[in-house]
């Protein structure tokens, strides 16, 4: 890897201390005590399990392991914080209370490096709780220095590029995707306790479908074709669906390739899931009690903070249609207005845009308007439902307005937290629905989606009446772990690349 240095850090004492600790490694292996040899350390007990049952402890053997991330005192005694999985604890070694060779190499160790310890746990004088070193063991070094204390790692972007360093300097770091990773479980417990079945389905595709994105493209070399990386896991899982799995879901990485921004990733995750026999009314329902439920049992708390706005995540959540909601916030009432021109002159009047590539409909006007004048005021957990058909080519048509389908999406906070609708399930729609995505693609909407004449062969053997739902994962962890862009809660998101 190549040497790179942070604000803290200038270029020429980063290369002197990389020096110094090469030198040190040099010697170790001429002396036949080669670090990088060492294959395994049996430790038997963490930070926090010490800290949580010192009364039970204190005095007992323990075998611990981690970096050091501090060095203190001169001479005989020394002082050491050791950082593990769980968080630090103090180590306190003597001269006269170890082998003096080991102790005498311990004193060349350096921060940073990983060391494997065996003493017993006590309590210094001044009461902190610690493990008195007996044998000392290294067991492998770090050649490049941790940022300056004091500081940190700090710059953003270093810290997306170089994860594994902001893992070990920012301990808070690490409480997000502790987080992610108990929503993530969270929401398979969830799902598998309500009769769902977990599956897999292509992350390659030849053609792109399932939501409206410009995909990436790939090439297949033996059978000399292009492929779509999936911009959506739903055309796949309502083919299992009509199959007769009733109730199916898939957490897995989605490819879209677009812009980034503080909400988007080109990759990311989400769950979609679908159940035969219930509506969009019934997704709504899951959907709350799931969001809710993994706030108060991870958090312990339906009130949370995110954005600088304070949020209440309490079930009983408004459900808008999506023209109360522009008639609510802009006072424009569009099922009052009859007609394309007509309503997009409404919506021009509070300028509104037409995006390029679609088309001047009664629809997009009311979709827009929301869009460029609404979202941005739902601050509170909020459903609106009722989309137009023209922005929702797999929904089914409401029976009281055909314009409108059977969707919602929740927001919160300013957010898309996710997409549901009542599955359209009539294939001589749907095949209409996906002609108008071509003709649209054909006119310059790099987004718009492609034909799919087997899923359409699959809805002719029959799909029965289904709900499903789209949820963001990253965004949903945004939310419980206050956190102000993607990036926070994305081990490793994409990263422009350095030349």
């Amino acid at each position: 890897m190549s040497e790179q240095k942070t604000p803290q850090q200038p270029e020429q004492e980063l290369s002197e201390q990389r020096r110094v600790r090469r030198e040190k490694l040099a010697a170790l292996q001429a002396a036949g005590e080669d670090p990088f040899q060492q294959t395994r350390f049996d430790w038997d007990a963490t930070s926090a399990q010490i800290k949580d049952h010192f009364d039970e402890m204190e005095g007992k053997a323990v075998k611990v392991a981690g970096r050091l991330m501090s060095k203190r005192g001169m001479g005989k005694v020394s002082f050491c914080d050791l950082q593990d999985r769980d968080g630090r604890i103090q180590l306190y070694a003597r001269q006269d209370e170890m082998d003096e060779a080991v102790y005498k190499k311990f004193k060349k160790f350096d921060i940073g490096d990983i060391v494997g310890v065996e003493g017993e746990v006590f309590r210094t004088q001044r009461g902190e709780m610690s493990v008195r070193a007996k044998n000392i063991t290294l067991l492998s070094k770090a050649l490049l220095p941790l940022p300056e204390k004091f500081h940190g790692l700090q710059d953003r972007e270093l810290r997306y590029r170089q994860r594994y360093v902001d893992l070990i300097v920012n301990p808070e770091v690490k409480r997000n995707f502790v987080i992610r990773s108990k929503f993530i479980k969270h929401v398979r417990d969830f799902l598998d306790a309500r009769g769902y079945m977990e599956v897999e389905t292509p992350v390659l595709n030849t053609i792109s479908g399932g939501a409206t994105a410009r995909p990436f493209i790939t090439h297949h070399n033996t059978l000399d074709i292009d492929m779509y990386m999936r911009i959506a896991t739903e055309l796949p899982l309502k083919r299992l669906i009509v199959g007769g799995l009733d109730r199916v879901y898939e957490i897995g990485r989605i490819f879209r390739n677009e812009g980034m921004d503080p909400k988007h990733n080109p990759e990311f995750t989400s769950v979609e899931l679908y159940q035969a026999y219930t509506d969009f009314n019934g997704m709504m329902d899951l959907f709350e009690d799931l969001l809710s439920s993994a706030a108060e049992k991870i958090l312990g708390t339906y009130q949370l903070e995110w954005q600088g706005e304070q949020i209440d995540l309490t079930p009983g959540w408004p459900r808008l249609t999506m023209h109360e909601a522009v008639k609510q916030y802009t006072g424009i009432d569009f099922m009052a207005i009859d007609g394309d021109e007509a309503a997009w002159a409404a919506a021009k009047s509070i300028g509104v845009t037409l995006p390029e590539g679609k088309d001047p409909t009664w629809g997009n006007a009311l979709y827009e308007t929301f869009d460029q004048k609404v979202e941005e005021k739902l601050i509170q957990p909020t459903f609106i439902t009722m989309h137009p058909v023209d922005v929702s080519p797999l929904a089914k048509r409401s029976p009281k307005d055909p314009r409108l389908t059977e969707r919602f999406e929740l927001f919160i906070c300013r957010s898309e937290m996710g997409n549901a609708f009542s599955e359209l399930n009539d294939p001589i729609d749907q095949k209409q629905r996906f002609q108008k995505e071509v003709e649209a693609r054909a006119k310059g909407d790099s987004e718009a989606g492609m034909m799919d004449e087997d899923y359409i062969n699959a809805l002719e053997y029959g799909l029965p009446p289904t709900g499903g739902l789209g949820i963001g994962i990253d965004r949903c962890v945004m939310l419980l772990t206050n956190s102000d862009t993607i990036r926070e809660v994305i081990l490793f998101p994409t990263m422009k690349h350095l030349d």
